[in-house]
């Protein structure tokens, strides 16, 4: 690694860090010596990085220094190009164009070294056949953002239809089809809710009457005993 990329990967590992780091912990991310990073702290410093701290007690980026953006590896550049590809081929349209922007956007700044990291990148993903759905993800996503209920009609696998009220929390992309995460009034339960099911759906002028992390939390914790519930159960014999 050259040494300006180090300095940088420094800075990123002290901005993540929750405390303290040592040169120790520093170097073995870095896979460099503890002279090679108290070299680099020193020289960061004299550049007027606001890194407080010393040889042998550890060190804290002072919060609030921001980098030039967009000082990114190759590695980042290809995992930033993969998520945009993976969001344009399965994303809605609206989604599928911010992918494609950001993409843009990234590589009208980027060092002209990483160029084909656009041009022709080393990674890609499988492409897949769009579900036609009567659903509105854009509406869905707004309906989360500005917590919103939402009242639609669902059909089980067995084509039942059931009309429903829910509190939206997440919609969950996947490679064929999206889910909504969701409280659901009928059921006084979370559930999810495959999208391509949703015959209808309509974002309400009612809003959600919880402040939205403590129902993600409250969510994370159903879905961690269920879970758990599922883990525990024995397991079934298979028939003689």
């Amino acid at each position: 690694m050259r040494r300006g990329d180090r300095l940088f990967e420094i800075i990123e590992i002290l901005r993540r860090a929750r405390g303290p780091l040592s040169a120790e912990l520093i170097g073995a991310e870095l896979a460099v010596t503890k002279r090679t990073v108290y070299r680099d702290m020193a020289a960061l410093m004299a550049q007027g990085v606001p890194i407080q701290g010393e040889a042998g007690v550890g060190y804290v980026l002072e919060a609030g220094f921001h980098m030039p953006p967009l000082m990114l590896t190759s590695d980042e550049i290809e995992a930033a190009v993969l998520g945009a590809q993976w969001v344009e081929t399965r994303g809605e349209p609206e989604l599928a164009r911010a992918a494609r922007a950001l993409i843009a956007k990234i590589e009208a700044v980027a060092p002209s070294r990483f160029q084909t990291s656009f041009v022709d990148p080393a990674v890609s993903v499988a492409p897949v056949d769009p579900q036609e759905e009567a659903l509105d993800a854009a509406a869905i996503r707004r309906a989360i953002r500005r917590r919103h209920k939402i009242r639609l009609t669902y059909r089980d696998s067995h084509g039942a239809a059931t009309e429903r009220v829910i509190w939206p929390i997440l919609l969950g992309y996947r490679d064929a089809g999206r889910i909504v995460a969701a409280w659901c009034e009928l059921r006084q339960a979370f559930r999810y809710f495959r999208t391509e099911r949703i015959g209808r759906a309509e974002v309400l002028d009612d809003r959600i009457p919880r402040r939205m992390d403590l129902l993600k939390a409250d969510w994370r914790a159903a879905m961690a005993a269920e879970r758990h519930r599922l883990q525990a159960r024995p397991p079934q014999s298979s028939p003689r």
